[in-house]
């Protein structure tokens, strides 16, 4: 993934260069390989989803016997030609480069017939499941909204019809005053989620309501890149650099754009799930959600 090993991935399907005072968008083709680029990405070698070989019907790809192909795309986001520029450490305006990049990509791929949900995430360390070291994140792009999403969605669909108004929303809104608190600017809260199951478990969400970050602007990116920047970095001060995984939660349908607020979860790998974790879904935190804003607050702000 270092600057001078370009060829040794498939084209890039984005990449970021510098031209003049402004950032132009490309891609790798008819064998032209782009050098001196800000962010690329590119197919992963070894994808989990692979885009279909004809133009199949989203019913062939979801077969009523309830089994599915798995049609869709793997790609992997070059954060940077830094190979240790990771999010806690990365300079301000690179990470605004890798959220506009998810962005760019989260607006092709879920646009295509047989895509259902487009997964960003992020693993951080080998034991986080980080198969490479170089500052990257990855992008799964799969014809069905996954079993967790979907039921976050079903929840938030459930109280709007009680209430109308988003429940993400009012979760926001007591969070900001309450102990689980994490940090805030003007567009992002950051807070513990209450019965987290990860020991230091954090998320981010925009105070703008909104289903997906298609319609961020400039100001919110970098918002949003601050606030990241701020919580991952306190996270590696306070627990010395923890393995860790991030993903974000979205929809991008219309039909859930008032009831579901898009989201990102981070995962500190802190503990092992053993077999009772395993065998029931239940899952014994031995960090209280209170405890660890408290000092992520305190880290944060010292």
């Amino acid at each position: 993934m270092c600057p001078g090993n370009e060829h040794m991935t498939p084209p890039a399907v984005l990449v970021y260069l510098r031209d003049s005072k402004s950032i132009r968008k490309t891609r790798d083709r008819n064998g032209k390989i782009h050098k001196n680029w800000l962010i690329r990405a590119i197919p992963n070698l070894y994808p989990a989803f692979s885009p279909p070989e004809s133009r199949l019907s989203y019913k062939q790809i979801v077969k009523t016997d309830g089994f599915g192909l798995a049609v869709g795309h793997h790609e992997v986001i070059v954060e940077s030609q830094n190979h240790n520029e990771h999010p806690a450490d990365a300079r301000m305006q690179q990470l605004v480069y890798v959220i506009n990049a998810y962005i760019d990509r989260l607006r092709e791929l879920s646009a295509k017939p047989y895509v259902r949900y487009v997964s960003i995430f992020r693993n951080h360390g080998l034991e986080a499941g980080a198969s490479l070291s170089h500052a990257h994140s990855q992008i799964i792009a799969t014809p069905i909204v996954p079993r967790i999403v979907q039921e976050e969605i079903d929840a938030s669909k459930q109280f709007w019809k009680q209430h109308k108004r988003c429940a993400f929303c009012d979760i926001i809104e007591k969070e900001r005053k309450g102990p689980r608190f994490v940090s805030e600017n003007s567009e992002f809260l950051a807070f513990t989620p209450y019965a987290s199951v990860d020991p230091m478990e954090f998320w981010i969400a925009p105070k703008k309501h909104g289903s997906a970050m298609l319609e961020l602007s400039q100001t919110e990116v970098k918002s949003l890149a601050e606030t990241m920047k701020k919580c991952l970095n306190g996270l590696k001060i306070l627990v010395n650099d923890p393995p860790y995984n991030y993903g974000f939660h979205l929809a991008t349908d219309r039909e859930t754009s008032n009831c579901y607020h898009w989201h990102l979860e981070v995962y500190p790998k802190l503990s092992i799930w053993a077999g009772f974790e395993k065998s029931t879904g239940i899952y014994i935190n031995t960090v209280t959600p209170e405890t660890a804003a408290e000092s992520l607050r305190t880290t944060i702000s010292s």
